[in-house]
Protein backbone atom coordinates (compact mmCIF):
# COMPACT_ATOMS: atom_id res chain seq x y z
CA UNK A 1 0.00 0.00 0.00
CA UNK A 2 1.56 3.01 -0.94
CA UNK A 3 1.53 6.70 1.20
CA UNK A 4 2.08 9.35 -0.70
CA UNK A 5 2.55 13.37 0.53
CA UNK A 6 -0.43 15.09 -0.37
CA UNK A 7 2.02 18.71 -0.14
CA UNK A 8 4.18 21.34 -2.38
CA UNK A 9 5.75 22.60 0.61
CA UNK A 10 9.37 21.74 0.37
CA UNK A 11 10.16 21.70 3.84
CA UNK A 12 7.39 19.72 5.15
CA UNK A 13 8.43 16.91 2.04
CA UNK A 14 12.08 17.11 3.52
CA UNK A 15 10.98 15.65 6.67
CA UNK A 16 8.60 13.67 6.39
CA UNK A 17 10.77 11.73 3.61
CA UNK A 18 13.75 11.58 5.94
CA UNK A 19 11.58 9.93 8.57
CA UNK A 20 8.65 8.09 6.82
CA UNK A 21 8.37 5.56 4.33
CA UNK A 22 6.92 7.70 1.52
CA UNK A 23 6.40 6.69 -1.78
CA UNK A 24 5.61 10.06 -3.29
CA UNK A 25 4.08 13.31 -3.71
CA UNK A 26 0.42 14.73 -4.95
CA UNK A 27 0.64 18.16 -5.91
CA UNK A 28 -2.31 20.34 -7.37
CA UNK A 29 -2.60 23.93 -8.47
CA UNK A 30 -4.10 24.99 -5.05
CA UNK A 31 -1.72 23.35 -2.93
CA UNK A 32 1.22 25.12 -5.63
CA UNK A 33 -0.34 28.41 -5.71
CA UNK A 34 -0.23 28.51 -1.76
CA UNK A 35 3.67 28.37 -1.93
CA UNK A 36 4.05 31.39 -3.78
CA UNK A 37 7.25 30.47 -5.71
CA UNK A 38 7.54 29.62 -9.59
CA UNK A 39 5.62 26.41 -10.60
CA UNK A 40 8.31 24.65 -12.42
CA UNK A 41 11.58 25.43 -9.93
CA UNK A 42 9.10 24.27 -7.42
CA UNK A 43 7.95 21.07 -9.13
CA UNK A 44 11.93 20.05 -9.43
CA UNK A 45 12.85 20.95 -6.26
CA UNK A 46 10.03 18.70 -5.06
CA UNK A 47 12.12 16.12 -7.56
CA UNK A 48 15.47 16.45 -6.09
CA UNK A 49 14.30 15.81 -2.59
CA UNK A 50 12.35 12.73 -3.38
CA UNK A 51 14.47 11.33 -6.07
CA UNK A 52 13.72 10.84 -9.57
CA UNK A 53 12.46 6.67 -8.83
CA UNK A 54 9.48 8.27 -6.02
CA UNK A 55 5.91 9.20 -8.33
CA UNK A 56 5.27 12.82 -8.55
CA UNK A 57 1.67 13.80 -9.22
CA UNK A 58 1.38 16.87 -11.36
CA UNK A 59 -1.94 18.36 -12.33
CA UNK A 60 -3.21 19.99 -15.52
CA UNK A 61 -5.64 23.10 -15.85
CA UNK A 62 -6.63 22.70 -19.61
CA UNK A 63 -10.23 22.58 -19.73
CA UNK A 64 -10.22 21.18 -23.29
CA UNK A 65 -8.98 17.43 -24.00
CA UNK A 66 -6.06 18.28 -26.36
CA UNK A 67 -4.90 21.05 -24.30
CA UNK A 68 -4.85 18.99 -21.67
CA UNK A 69 -2.44 16.22 -23.49
CA UNK A 70 -0.18 19.07 -24.49
CA UNK A 71 -0.29 20.05 -20.93
CA UNK A 72 0.62 16.50 -19.61
CA UNK A 73 3.24 15.85 -22.47
CA UNK A 74 5.20 19.41 -21.69
CA UNK A 75 4.76 18.11 -17.65
CA UNK A 76 6.55 15.03 -19.09
CA UNK A 77 9.19 16.56 -21.14
CA UNK A 78 10.22 19.10 -18.13
CA UNK A 79 10.00 16.77 -15.16
CA UNK A 80 12.57 13.73 -14.43
CA UNK A 81 11.89 10.82 -13.40
CA UNK A 82 8.80 9.04 -12.61
CA UNK A 83 5.53 11.47 -13.12
CA UNK A 84 1.99 10.99 -12.93
CA UNK A 85 0.05 13.66 -15.21
CA UNK A 86 -3.86 14.65 -12.65
CA UNK A 87 -6.78 14.78 -14.87
CA UNK A 88 -10.31 15.68 -13.61
CA UNK A 89 -12.86 12.99 -14.56
CA UNK A 90 -14.70 15.55 -16.40
CA UNK A 91 -16.10 14.49 -20.48
CA UNK A 92 -12.81 16.26 -21.71
CA UNK A 93 -10.68 14.64 -18.89
CA UNK A 94 -11.27 11.13 -19.98
CA UNK A 95 -11.04 11.73 -23.71
CA UNK A 96 -7.60 13.24 -22.79
CA UNK A 97 -6.80 10.21 -20.49
CA UNK A 98 -7.51 8.04 -23.21
CA UNK A 99 -5.49 10.06 -25.57
CA UNK A 100 -2.37 10.11 -23.25
CA UNK A 101 -2.97 6.08 -22.78
CA UNK A 102 -1.97 5.90 -25.87
CA UNK A 103 1.04 8.10 -25.41
CA UNK A 104 2.16 5.68 -23.08
CA UNK A 105 1.61 8.90 -20.61
CA UNK A 106 0.89 7.68 -16.98
CA UNK A 107 -2.61 9.15 -15.32
CA UNK A 108 -4.82 9.33 -12.33
CA UNK A 109 -7.92 10.47 -12.55
CA UNK A 110 -8.62 13.16 -9.57
CA UNK A 111 -12.10 14.64 -8.53
CA UNK A 112 -13.61 11.16 -8.15
CA UNK A 113 -16.88 11.49 -6.31
CA UNK A 114 -18.45 8.19 -7.30
CA UNK A 115 -17.72 4.72 -8.51
CA UNK A 116 -19.37 5.29 -11.79
CA UNK A 117 -16.41 8.35 -12.34
CA UNK A 118 -13.18 5.63 -11.28
CA UNK A 119 -15.25 3.16 -13.39
CA UNK A 120 -15.14 5.10 -16.62
CA UNK A 121 -11.52 6.62 -15.79
CA UNK A 122 -10.39 2.82 -15.27
CA UNK A 123 -11.83 1.59 -18.90
CA UNK A 124 -10.06 4.99 -19.92
CA UNK A 125 -6.83 4.04 -19.35
CA UNK A 126 -6.19 5.87 -15.89
CA UNK A 127 -3.25 4.29 -13.78
CA UNK A 128 -4.99 5.89 -10.54
CA UNK A 129 -8.00 6.99 -9.23
CA UNK A 130 -8.20 9.59 -6.44
CA UNK A 131 -11.68 9.48 -4.80
CA UNK A 132 -11.99 12.39 -2.47
CA UNK A 133 -13.34 10.61 0.58
CA UNK A 134 -13.86 13.40 3.09
CA UNK A 135 -15.54 15.92 0.16
CA UNK A 136 -18.15 12.75 -0.52
CA UNK A 137 -18.36 12.68 3.78
CA UNK A 138 -19.56 16.54 3.21
CA UNK A 139 -21.92 16.08 0.34
CA UNK A 140 -23.88 13.31 2.82
CA UNK A 141 -22.39 10.64 1.12
CA UNK A 142 -19.92 7.83 2.55
CA UNK A 143 -16.37 8.01 1.37
CA UNK A 144 -14.82 5.34 2.59
CA UNK A 145 -18.24 2.86 1.41
CA UNK A 146 -17.79 4.58 -2.41
CA UNK A 147 -13.82 3.73 -2.09
CA UNK A 148 -14.85 0.01 -1.40
CA UNK A 149 -17.23 -0.22 -4.10
CA UNK A 150 -14.52 1.37 -6.78
CA UNK A 151 -12.25 -1.37 -5.78
CA UNK A 152 -15.05 -4.20 -5.91
CA UNK A 153 -15.56 -2.87 -9.27
CA UNK A 154 -12.04 -2.81 -10.32
CA UNK A 155 -11.79 -6.49 -9.04
CA UNK A 156 -14.73 -7.94 -10.88
CA UNK A 157 -14.38 -6.45 -14.32
CA UNK A 158 -10.30 -6.82 -14.13
CA UNK A 159 -9.40 -3.20 -14.82
CA UNK A 160 -5.63 -2.37 -13.66
CA UNK A 161 -6.24 0.76 -11.75
CA UNK A 162 -5.21 1.79 -8.16
CA UNK A 163 -7.42 3.45 -5.52
CA UNK A 164 -4.95 5.78 -4.15
CA UNK A 165 -7.79 7.44 -1.76
CA UNK A 166 -7.18 11.58 -1.47
CA UNK A 167 -9.20 14.19 0.86
CA UNK A 168 -8.77 13.03 4.67
CA UNK A 169 -9.62 15.29 7.61
CA UNK A 170 -9.00 12.85 10.53
CA UNK A 171 -6.53 9.73 10.43
CA UNK A 172 -9.91 7.69 11.40
CA UNK A 173 -10.39 8.29 7.86
CA UNK A 174 -7.56 6.80 6.88
CA UNK A 175 -7.76 4.05 8.69
CA UNK A 176 -10.81 3.21 7.27
CA UNK A 177 -9.63 3.13 4.12
CA UNK A 178 -6.90 1.05 4.50
CA UNK A 179 -9.51 -1.24 5.94
CA UNK A 180 -11.72 -1.07 2.81
CA UNK A 181 -8.61 -2.21 0.65
CA UNK A 182 -7.17 1.05 -0.56
CA UNK A 183 -3.97 0.49 -2.86
CA UNK A 184 -2.70 3.83 -1.31
CA UNK A 185 -3.48 7.21 0.63
CA UNK A 186 -2.42 10.64 0.05
CA UNK A 187 -2.40 12.95 3.22
CA UNK A 188 -1.28 15.86 4.21
CA UNK A 189 1.77 16.44 6.05
CA UNK A 190 -0.04 16.89 8.93
CA UNK A 191 -1.98 13.72 9.05
CA UNK A 192 0.96 11.97 8.37
CA UNK A 193 2.67 13.05 11.44
CA UNK A 194 -0.62 12.17 13.30
CA UNK A 195 -0.23 8.30 12.31
CA UNK A 196 2.58 7.80 15.12
CA UNK A 197 1.29 9.86 17.29
CA UNK A 198 -0.07 8.30 20.79
CA UNK A 199 0.54 9.66 24.23
CA UNK A 200 1.44 5.94 25.26
CA UNK A 201 4.21 5.46 23.32
CA UNK A 202 5.92 8.36 24.36
CA UNK A 203 4.88 7.20 27.66
CA UNK A 204 6.62 4.46 27.38
CA UNK A 205 9.71 5.45 26.11
CA UNK A 206 10.44 7.98 28.64
CA UNK A 207 9.90 4.94 31.57
CA UNK A 208 11.93 2.68 30.19
CA UNK A 209 14.82 5.34 29.81
CA UNK A 210 14.38 6.70 33.36
CA UNK A 211 14.93 3.02 34.84
CA UNK A 212 17.66 2.38 32.34
CA UNK A 213 19.20 5.71 33.90
CA UNK A 214 18.34 5.38 37.56
CA UNK A 215 19.78 1.69 37.42
CA UNK A 216 22.79 2.41 35.43
CA UNK A 217 23.30 6.38 35.12
CA UNK A 218 24.35 6.42 31.40
CA UNK A 219 22.47 6.27 28.06
CA UNK A 220 23.57 2.67 25.86
CA UNK A 221 25.49 4.47 23.42
CA UNK A 222 27.84 6.46 26.18
CA UNK A 223 28.47 2.61 27.75
CA UNK A 224 29.53 1.91 24.13
CA UNK A 225 31.54 4.87 23.26
CA UNK A 226 33.75 3.84 26.47
CA UNK A 227 34.86 0.20 25.46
Amino acid sequence: MQLVIDSANIEKIKKLNEYFPIDGVTTNPSLIVKERKPFLPLLKEIRSVIGDEKELFVQTIAKAAEDIVEEARFICDTLSGNVIVKVPVTSEGIKAIRLLKDDSIRTLATTVYTPMHAFLAAKAGAEYVAPYVNRIDNLTGNGVNVISEIIQIFSQHNLPCKVLAASFKNVQQIHNVCLAGAHGVTASPELIELLIENPSVEANVMQFRKEWLDQFGEEIVNLLSTK
